[in-house]
């Protein structure tokens, strides 16, 4: 297949591109820079509404991952450019992509759990309303951007994504310094959920997502056995040998990430991996201690 690939710089296209070409598959990233170390790619500026047509067409499937990363301290500025980068980008690529003479089968679209909000101990499934905190409306927003593509008839997934495992990046990343040190520790009350996926499992998640035309529409990118993080970081700590005796409260977290601590770190979002287990997608890491092992090569 020709695949066309946004985001291809950030955590979960670094990990999707090789694996798919290994496949066979050829893999063109469109990139806002233009280098040769890239490989195939097509340049666009999403900022800029700027997208050469002629450039997408003949394309089978299109994996959408491209925005500007949820972490930092959310001002104002900041919090319009999570919003914006994902929401313009994505009504300008499947605006584009619909208006093509040869259009890809299927649109496989990043979304977050961030959808469902703050929910407590409640299970969650793709069927589960959205909440009301300000990633539910990036969610939203984002999912409902990709409706010019579903208009024409085309596949689209929207994937749910979680809190992904992976040492290269994200938000495991950067807990490994102070767990190693022995500072590491719950955050809050400890009994919210956290629901997680192994770098592997995102990878397989959208590459089945690709391949079978029985998913469309949300499909929740999570392992199927969420934990609480309490779970997580007594997990974390055993995987690297170190205790977690120094909790994180949560005014202390709201003071030092302000409303990001309240969506991210705080929030409890059980949520089951329901479409990808109806689809026959096996998990490689179902439970959270294997899983991390594996991604941090112990």
């Amino acid at each position: 297949m020709r695949i066309l690939l946004t985001g291809s710089s950030g955590l979960i296209g670094r990990a999707l591109a090789p694996p798919l070409t290994a496949d066979g598959h050829i893999v063109v990233c469109l990139t806002r820079e233009k280098s040769a170390a890239m490989g195939r790619h097509i340049t666009w500026d999403p900022e800029a509404g700027v997208i050469d047509s002629d450039d997408l067409e003949n394309f089978d499937a299109v994996v959408h991952l491209a925005g500007e990363t949820i972490v930092g301290r959310w001002t104002p500025a900041k919090k319009k450019r999570i919003l914006e980068s994902r929401v313009r980008g994505t009504l300008l690529l499947c605006d584009t992509l619909a208006h093509l003479h040869s259009r890809p089968m299927v649109l496989v679209s990043a979304s977050a759990i961030g959808f469902y909000g703050d929910r407590g101990d409640q299970v969650l499934d793709e069927e589960s309303p959205a909440g009301s905190l300000f990633l539910s409306d990036v969610a939203k927003a984002w999912e409902e951007a990709t409706e010019p593509l579903k208009r024409r008839g085309i596949r689209v997934v929207n994937l749910r994504i979680g809190f992904v495992l992976s040492k290269a990046g994200g938000g495991l990343a950067k807990m490994l310094l102070p767990f190693k040190l022995g500072v590491g520790g719950r955050m809050g009350s400890g009994r919210q959920y956290l629901s997680w996926i192994a770098i592997d499992d995102v990878v397989g998640a959208i590459s089945h997502a690709i391949l079978n035309d029985s998913v469309r529409g949300p499909v929740n990118a999570v392992a199927p056995n969420a934990v609480t993080n309490r779970e997580f970081t007594k997990a974390l700590g055993g995987v690297l040998w170190r205790p977690t005796i120094f909790p994180l409260p949560a005014f202390a977290a709201r003071m030092l990430f302000g409303e990001m601590a309240d969506n991210l770190l705080l929030a409890s979002a059980r949520v089951q991996p329901s479409k990808l287990l109806a689809a026959g997608y096996q998990f490689r890491f179902p439970e959270i201690r294997p899983a991390l092992r594996h991604v941090l090569g112990k």
